[in-house]
């Protein structure tokens, strides 16, 4: 995927997101410019030419820019020209970056935005090192932003890997599978998402309520992204996503659907079961049955439902936020994590 092609898909969600309203969308867009340039300008930075392009080959690759874009829209709650704000909005993607150079190598997963993934291209020891560069990266930026910046990074950091150790560690008999299951992806996957938020409200200088409520939104909406994704690594193809359809299931990562067969005991699902449960893995032909298994098992609705529910909640720490067109497209993205179909 070019640079080009990344830039459209992160303005297509700013366009479904701030729908009717021209001046924030204008904002948006100009600002997820500067974002991306300064991406590119930090990649850069190695010394190293061949290490400049392992660091800033994803970077390229692009993606909708997700966390960039809830840096900017809580900076909205204050004053969205502060200083800081950008680079808070960058923090935020390095870091995000960084960890799907970590996930690829954990998952060996060979295809990332739509280009060979960086374990495919330079093997999987380089793949971790260009990772940790990018997150040293982040947190060189966050040193110059607001004074508890740094420390927010090194939260949103130490969560990051704290869900991907307990992702390969697996559930305990403390903890079992549907616990250890949403512990991993807030870690993983919401945490970052909070932090950018707070991150945009800090900077811009937004009330210490604000943040809190934008921070709680982000929890919320990064569990119920993340139960997207399992869903949509079941139902759509590689060419919407980017990346390989199924691969969740042939590299034996546990998504919500396919944990909530493994815990059930719908009759309907043995046959599921039976496969999800093969001590040789899940291939070929026992890979495609088990993919159409389980998109006509009621687990899928069942995903469903707990995504809408943690998008409610979403909403819900919104309310008591002013009113306007930074609400409104908070708002939106709910329903576009609802519908999404990559």
């Amino acid at each position: 995927m070019s640079t080009l092609t990344a830039r459209v898909r992160a303005r297509s969600l700013v366009s479904r997101i701030a729908v009717r309203e021209d001046n924030l969308e204008n904002r948006l867009s100009t600002s997820l410019e500067m974002v991306e340039k300064r991406l590119v300008e930090c990649a850069g930075r190695a010394s190293d030419p061949h290490v400049a392009d392992v660091v800033g080959y994803l970077v390229a690759a692009g993606g909708k820019r997700l966390r960039p874009l809830l840096t900017l829209l809580a900076a909205e709650f204050g004053d969205p020209r502060a200083a800081g704000v950008i680079d808070a909005a960058v923090v935020s993607e390095l870091t995000h970056t960084a960890s799907l150079y970590h996930d690829d190598v954990m998952d060996e997963a060979r295809i990332r935005h739509g280009v060979p993934s960086v374990n495919a291209r330079w093997g999987n020891s380089v793949a971790v090192m260009a990772g940790d560069w990018l997150l040293a990266m982040a947190a060189q930026l966050s040193a110059d932003l607001a004074h508890s910046a740094m420390a927010l990074h090194a939260e949103a950091a130490e969560r990051l890997v704290r869900g991907q150790m307990l992702e390969l560690l697996g559930p305990t008999p403390d903890n079992g599978p549907l616990p250890h299951y949403f512990g991993v992806i807030s870690d993983k996957t919401a945490a970052l998402l909070s932090v950018s938020l707070r991150l945009g409200a800090l900077q811009s200088g937004a009330p210490a309520e604000v943040a809190d409520a934008l921070a709680e939104y982000g929890e919320q909406l990064g569990v119920a992204f993340q139960v997207s994704d399992d869903l949509l690594d079941i139902t759509s193809s590689s060419e919407l996503t980017g990346k390989e359809q199924g691969k969740d299931l042939a590299v034996g990562t546990v998504g919500l659907p396919i944990l909530l067969v493994l815990t059930g005991e719908d009759a309907r699902d043995d046959e599921l079961r039976a496969l999800l449960n093969s001590p040789t893995g899940v291939a070929g032909e026992d890979h495609r049955r088990a993919l159409d298994l389980l998109r006509e098992s009621a687990v899928m609705g069942k995903a469903r439902e707990i995504r809408d529910e943690r998008l409610a909640r979403a909403r819900s720490a919104l309310r008591g936020l002013p009113a306007g067109p930074p609400l409104r497209a908070l708002e939106a993205l709910c329903d576009v994590v609802a519908t999404r179909t990559k």
